[in-house]
């Protein structure tokens, strides 16, 4: 399958990596793991999917997403006036290109602020579900072989295999985040995948599988496509008249007629800081230090990054993840480090 359009969805509130992240410049704008961001690491595994690429962005972002992107042609970047959720974002997506598109052409839809190291599998993967999709006539998702028994993830119940189409499987539930104990059965009943949000299918699938199940979908849809000019005022003000609207609950869950495919390439979510020590390269006492004046002693399993020219000293830690930066400076456990969102909505109240 030679022609694929990709879209990386750039959206995030960067509440989760504070202060590293913060919502002005949410986490995929980062340098996480390497020379390159998140998006723009997003960017070059979407360059060898196909040629065509789009972004879709908040206008909140849009320049730093555009600085970022210097080669990306200025009509595919998708800004939205404001944020309407991953549903109408998809929408805003289908409805540009099918005015600039052939409406049989595979799309995947991917997010920005994913790890993935084996690009060879990533696209064989999505090329996969491309052409599952295309043989099926189904919206077919990528889901992410469980590693551990995740309680922060969304998990797809796979079924029978979908005729005619190799590795692909039809989806029989969709599941919440599930409680420890039910992860851990998800786990060794070796039917169920992460949910990693990855949406592959043409405009004219999409639209038929809007129609049948999502009226909400639809109506945001049709409510774009009534406009003339993309870049109007017009179009921005329906977009921003649009309700929040959920791409998993709005489709995903409400339609029987999805496929999905096992992935075949490594995949982290880097959601706290626990997932970025480990995507980055520790020492041989699994330290990872990372910016200048960083003094050390008796240190194991830490984590610690210095954003400023102040001296940054940790001794006789373990565990633990230390982030100065001009943001602020956390100091956490770091199987306790998800818990920075809620402080994060703390400090936004005293603000």
């Amino acid at each position: 399958m030679d022609l694929m359009i990709t879209v990386i969805i750039a959206g995030g509130s960067g509440t989760r990596l504070w202060p590293l992240s913060t919502s002005e410049y949410p986490k995929h704008l980062l340098k996480l793991t390497g020379d390159r961001s998140l998006l723009q690491s997003a960017y070059d595994r979407a360059k060898e999917v196909g040629e065509t690429v789009y972004v879709v962005t908040e206008a909140g972002h849009a320049h730093h997403v555009k600085d970022q992107l210097t080669d990306l042609p200025e009509e595919n970047f998708l800004i939205e006036p404001g944020r309407r959720g991953t549903g109408n974002c998809i929408v805003f997506a289908l409805d540009v290109i099918s005015r600039r598109h052939d409406h049989d052409e595979p799309i995947a839809f991917v997010h920005s602020d994913h790890h993935i190291r084996d690009i060879e599998g990533y696209v064989r993967s999505l090329q996969t579900a491309a052409e599952a999709s295309n043989i099926s006539n189904k919206v077919t998702l990528i889901g992410i072989e469980p590693t551990f028994p995740s309680t922060g993830f969304g998990y797809i119940e796979r079924d029978s295999e979908v005729t005619g189409a190799d590795d692909a499987y039809k989806i029989e539930s969709f599941k919440e985040k599930p409680n420890f104990e039910t992860a851990q059965g998800y786990v060794q009943a070796g039917n169920y995948l992460w949910n990693c949000g990855y949406f592959v299918g043409s405009v004219e699938t999409f639209m038929s599988e809007i129609r049948a199940v999502a009226p909400n979908l639809l109506s945001s849809y049709d409510g774009l496509s009534s406009v003339e000019d993309v870049l109007s005022d017009t179009y921005k003000e329906k977009y921003l008249s649009f309700d929040d609207l959920v791409i998993d609950y709005e489709l995903a869950e409400k339609s029987n007629n999805l496929a999905v495919v096992p992935a075949n390439f490594d995949w982290m979510d880097i959601g706290s800081f626990k997932d970025l020590h480990e995507a980055n390269q520790s020492n041989e006492q699994g330290n990872f230090f990372k910016g200048g004046a960083i003094y050390d002693d008796e240190l194991e399993n830490v984590y610690v990054q210095n954003e400023e020219e102040k001296p940054v000293v940790v001794i006789g830690l373990d565990n633990v993840v230390v982030i100065n930066t001009p943001n602020g400076i956390l100091v956490a456990r770091k199987d306790l480090s998800q818990r920075v969102k809620e402080a994060v909505a703390r400090i936004k109240e005293d603000v």
